[in-house]
């Protein structure tokens, strides 16, 4: 990185070519990713039943994995709740078994296998087909932000920059979901909410790298569009890289510390930022390149002026 008078003066342009292939074998992988693996649906899409239980001590959810799997329970999903003292098992929706039932048959396999109390706080139930609804639902929120951030971007921008600034949200999530299709972890309703947080952010600093863009083409003169796409990034890096990090430590708090339960929804926004970040620098201004951007294309068209020809 080189520094003149204070500023950053980095070549990020010239190196738009291998950030766009980059890109490209992301998405091409997170696509294929989904085709082939698909998404890791929670119980709140799929339907299921969910077990909270209490231990007097720390407990390690390994052998409460394996008990349950040679109980009969193999699709059995355990992980701590908040402490090391909490547990909450996830389970696919059984016919062979009712809600008293089940939670009859967990307690007795988890009290099998230590000598510790335990306490069964909470048996929760999601059928198919409220699972079903929420997934529809929440694919169809999904869609309506998307739809109407491209009616505000086309209204907002000129045509390439809206189309940058739309290649940048659809990479986003693309890249975002993929990972969490390669990852297998957990898609539910709060992952969900987090890809909407993640349109947000990335719309917003997208944005922001586009207006001063924008104002850069019409006030620099004498400059290619490559000198002023570069000199636009450089005077927005430090808000943009400020607003990422601070972000991130955040998240990272919400990851490390928060529990089993938020996991996803923090780790879903670690990676919104982070490639929303990157999209703001590379996908949108790259395609502005590819697009052959120039300074008339942002020119204010001058209003005729009305000449009164009375006396």
């Amino acid at each position: 990185m080189q520094i003149l008078q204070g500023k950053s003066t980095i070549d990020f342009m010239s190196k738009r070519k291998i950030a766009l292939a980059l890109s490209l074998i992301l998405m091409i992988a997170s696509i294929g990713a989904l085709f082939a693996k698909g998404l890791n649906f929670g119980i709140d899409f799929t339907g299921g039943y969910l077990i909270e239980a209490g231990y007097e001590s720390e407990v390690d959810i390994g052998p409460i994995r394996a008990a349950l799997s040679e109980s009969g329970f193999k699709d059995a999903q355990v992980q701590h709740f908040g402490t090391a003292k909490d547990i909450l098992v996830r389970i696919a929706p059984r016919e062979d078994i009712n809600k008293a039932g089940l939670s009859d048959a967990i307690l007795a396999v988890l009290k099998k296998n230590t000598d510790q109390d335990i306490q069964m706080r909470r048996v929760e139930f999601v059928g198919p087909q409220v699972g079903e609804e929420l997934r529809d639902q929440g694919g169809l929120a999904l869609l309506v932000a998307l739809g109407g951030i491209l009616l505000y971007v086309s209204f907002r921008f000129q045509f390439k920059s809206a189309v940058g600034a739309i290649l940048a949200l659809v990479h986003d999530v693309i890249i975002t979901v993929g990972v969490f299709s390669v990852a297998q972890m957990d898609f539910d309703l709060s992952v969900l909410a987090a890809l909407l947080a993640v349109i947000g952010y990335s719309l917003n600093d997208t944005v922001v790298v586009l207006d001063r863009i924008r104002e850069t083409f019409r006030n620099v003169r004498k400059r290619t569009p490559m000198e002023i796409l570069n000199l636009s990034i450089n005077q927005t890096l430090s808000r943009t890289l400020m607003t990422s990090l601070t972000t991130l430590l955040v998240l990272s708090a919400l990851f490390i510390f928060g529990g089993e339960v938020i996991h996803g929804f923090a780790f879903a926004l670690i990676i919104g930022v982070l490639v929303g970040t990157y999209s703001s620098i590379y996908v949108a201004s790259s395609t502005l390149m590819a697009l052959k951007i120039h300074k008339q294309d942002f020119l204010v068209a001058a209003k005729e002026e009305v000449v009164d020809d009375r006396p």
